[in-house]
């Protein structure tokens, strides 16, 4: 097989058939930690219920600086009553809820869950902030969407809410090929 010719008339690079001797693997050392733990190791991850609800206001008015105790109720039970499949997430510490991912899973056809998931909302209390509460939840809501086989994972924000886009942003989210938009009537 002849070598093949460099591009854009650039030298061409020898490869070694063999660099160096031989060495063994010494198996009996420890080996350092490929990682170290992930954020929903550290910070306890689990399904969200009714009983969080107040809470989950509690954190959404110390965000927003507004009530929305209503729009929570519907989001609470249509997440816990409505959804075909239970996503949402509430992240503790020391038993006190201090953020929550609401999402949801559509089954499709014949009962057959959707591959496409939806995130509502997350929210991290204040307080919490830079503490990998967000991670912790966002990292359990796609390994659990990932056992369900789920593939993608849509939300939507305001785009001027630099602080959520550099979040998603850090987390691996890319903007969409679709485009919203929105026209005042009157």
């Amino acid at each position: 097989m002849a070598p093949r010719k460099p591009q854009n008339g650039r030298k061409g690079v020898t490869i070694p058939k063999r660099v160096g001797q031989r060495e063994e693997i010494n198996y009996g050392t420890p080996a350092a930690p490929d990682f170290g733990p992930l954020a929903r190791d550290r910070i306890p991850v689990r399904a969200m219920a009714e009983k969080d609800l107040q809470a989950l206001v509690a954190i959404d008015r110390r965000i927003t600086g507004r009530d929305r105790t209503e729009y929570y109720r519907r989001k609470v039970d249509e997440a816990l009553h409505e959804s075909g499949v239970r996503v949402s997430l509430v992240a503790e510490i020391d038993g006190v809820p201090v953020g929550f991912v609401m999402a949801r899973v559509d089954l499709g056809e014949f009962g057959h869950i959707a591959t496409t998931a939806v995130m509502d909302t997350i929210g991290v209390d204040t307080e919490y902030r830079d503490r990998g509460v967000g991670r912790a939840l966002l990292s359990q809501l796609l390994i659990n969407l990932a056992t369900l086989r789920v593939e993608r994972i849509l939300t939507n924000l305001e785009w001027r809410d630099h602080e959520l886009l550099g979040f998603l942003d850090r987390c691996g989210f890319q903007t969409s090929q679709e485009l919203g938009f929105d026209r005042a009537i009157a």
